[in-house]
């Protein structure tokens, strides 16, 4: 076993918010005296965006990933060149997440289009001899709770083919009424997202009723901005021919991580919908469209 590099927050779920310190240690392990030019720790924080092929083409999608935009990143030098013992060793440290100026810190966010991404690096210099060592950590950025109180804003909706829009040919629709209700468009991110659904009457039989959770990343360049709409998660609400009149509870838990309070900069914007879909047994697939407001309170 050569030398071991490892980097340990003290925070076991690794969240942290602007103003906060990170704290934890660096660990060294090693069966001999370790050598080295020097150890730091770099914290970077990046918004990583892509082009999807569909609005640049294939080929120009691969050289045309927007460049990143960086957040957050500065290096404290922890040890001086010298000498560790074998065995292990640990370094404590502590590392404010402030930023500078009046830039923002956003909140860590795993799409397909918009990465947000925050990381801890600890670098030991070696000499010529013996490889540098590296190691990095991923950490949480949740973005400061709001202000004030979040206003409800529930919507009822009534779908039937009247009120369906790009349908082909209307008149081959089986006749359906469907009525429900979402608590609120406006959701705080820890929180379900809730509400009923009741199919008031179907000619054709009803297969599967489902929840879909989009996100609607959109990303600017020189070139236009592009718009991409994919799912997050898929929950169905309901299997088969469903009792008529019979209320049905939609709740849906945002994931972390692949969700984020809703976001617009100039250079990108992160939002999300939700999409009630109802499958009929000749296939037809009807579905409503919800665009939802995320944030943290």
């Amino acid at each position: 076993m050569g030398t071991a590099l490892d980097i340990k927050l003290k925070r076991a779920n690794k969240v942290y918010r602007c103003g906060e310190v990170l704290s934890g240690v660096v660990v060294i392990t090693s069966k001999d005296t370790v050598q080295h030019q020097g150890i730091s720790l770099t914290m970077e924080g990046s918004v990583n965006l892509q082009l999807s092929a569909k609005s640049v083409g294939v080929f120009e999608a691969f050289y045309n990933s927007v460049k990143p935009i960086q957040i957050i990143n500065s290096t404290i030098d922890m040890v001086k060149p010298g000498k560790l013992p074998s065995g292990k060793t640990e370094i404590p440290f502590e590392f404010p997440l402030h930023m500078k100026g009046n830039k923002v810190l956003y909140e860590t966010y795993h799409g397909v289009f918009v990465n947000i991404q925050y990381t801890l690096r600890c670098d030991m210099r070696r000499s010529l001899l013996a490889k540098d060592l590296t190691k990095t950590c991923e950490f949480i950025v949740h973005s400061l709770s709001q202000k004030g109180k979040l206003m409800p804003s529930p919507v009822d909706f009534t779908i039937t083919p009247e009120t369906l829009q790009n349908v082909k040919e209307r008149a081959s629709l089986p006749k359906f009424l469907i009525r429900g209700h979402l608590s609120s468009t406006n959701c705080i991110i820890t929180q379900p997202l809730t509400g009923e659904l009741v199919v008031e009457n179907a000619e054709a039989a009803v297969k599967s009723i489902e929840l879909q959770l989009v996100r609607v990343e959109t990303c600017g360049c020189a070139e236009g901005y592009a718009r991409d709409a994919t799912e997050v998660q898929n929950i169905q609400i309901a299997d088969g021919d469903v009792c008529r009149g019979l209320p049905i509870p939609i709740y849906m838990v945002f994931p972390r991580l692949f969700t984020c309070p809703t976001l617009e900069t100039t250079n990108f914007k992160v939002e999300f919908e939700v999409n009630i879909v109802v499958l009929l047994q000749d296939d037809h697939l009807i579905t409503e469209n919800f665009p939802l407001k995320l944030c943290r309170m």
